[in-house]
């Protein structure tokens, strides 16, 4: 088996799709709209084949406070950028761009070589090797 997509909701789709585009190689589908639902989304695929699906209601609840390490639910989207300098390098661009680091490039205690950044709804985004 394999993880078919991770699903985002998000209040502003075109900011949020233009993020995992413009950051992270995104290829955005076709965007999808359902007028009787007021619904919309996009399918994002990337390089690697996985996909992402951001999605938009009108009246969306309030996000889980973005600050909890632990929490039920969403808990972040890892992406593999290769090496420890472009995990360096992405995490400087990302923060000059206003988004904020939750936790700056480091080693974990299990050896990985990641950072941790919010993405324009608070989602945290993880960037390792």
């Amino acid at each position: 088996m394999q993880i078919e997509h991770v699903a985002l909701w998000t209040r502003d789709l075109e900011r949020a799709r233009a993020f995992y585009e413009g950051y992270f190689e995104a290829r955005a589908g076709k965007k999808y709209v359902n007028a009787e639902r007021h619904f919309a989304s996009y399918f994002l695929t990337f390089a690697s084949g996985a996909r992402l699906e951001l999605m938009t209601l009108p009246d969306l609840g309030d996000a889980q406070d973005g600050d909890a390490p632990d929490r039920v639910g969403y808990a972040h989207l890892a992406f593999s950028v290769g090496s420890e300098e472009s995990v360096d390098a992405l995490t400087a661009r990302l923060q000059a761009d206003g988004y904020r680091v939750v936790s700056a490039p480091r080693r974990t205690g299990d050896g990985y070589y990641e950072s941790c950044v919010l993405d324009p709804d608070g989602n945290r985004v993880e960037i390792t090797i």
